[in-house]
């Protein structure tokens, strides 16, 4: 081989090393930007779960209150029907006294 031919040889060697490693650098610059891609997608993802997770704890926080409020007012309401309850027993035994007394005294109760 004269001196021409290999200095062409060299020449194509060269350019296929220098592409090979050009080829190298490049997967390794695209498995760090899929890497950082990644990272950055996960710490949004984390973010989101914890937005969500705090308006999901300031729904059940209002809920408690508003059902301990409805057993409030559910435990008055039975002490009213409890109330209204025994007035009625009350005045059903003064109108059953009643008419037997209207009755002993000649009268018909109507």
């Amino acid at each position: 081989m004269d001196v021409a031919t290999l200095g062409a040889v060299g020449t194509i060697l060269v350019g296929l090393a220098t592409a090979v490693g050009a080829l190298v650098g490049k997967r390794g610059e695209n498995r760090a930007a899929q890497s950082g891609a990644v990272i950055g997608g996960y710490g949004a993802l984390v973010d989101n779960l914890q937005e969500e997770r705090d308006k999901a704890q300031a729904k059940l926080a209002e809920n408690e209150q508003r059902l301990a409020e409805a057993y409030r007012e559910l435990s008055a309401a039975h002490t009213d029907n409890a109330e209204k309850r025994a007035e009625i027993t009350i005045l059903r035994a003064e109108n059953e006294r009643l008419r037997a007394r209207i009755t002993e005294l000649g009268g018909a109760p109507t």
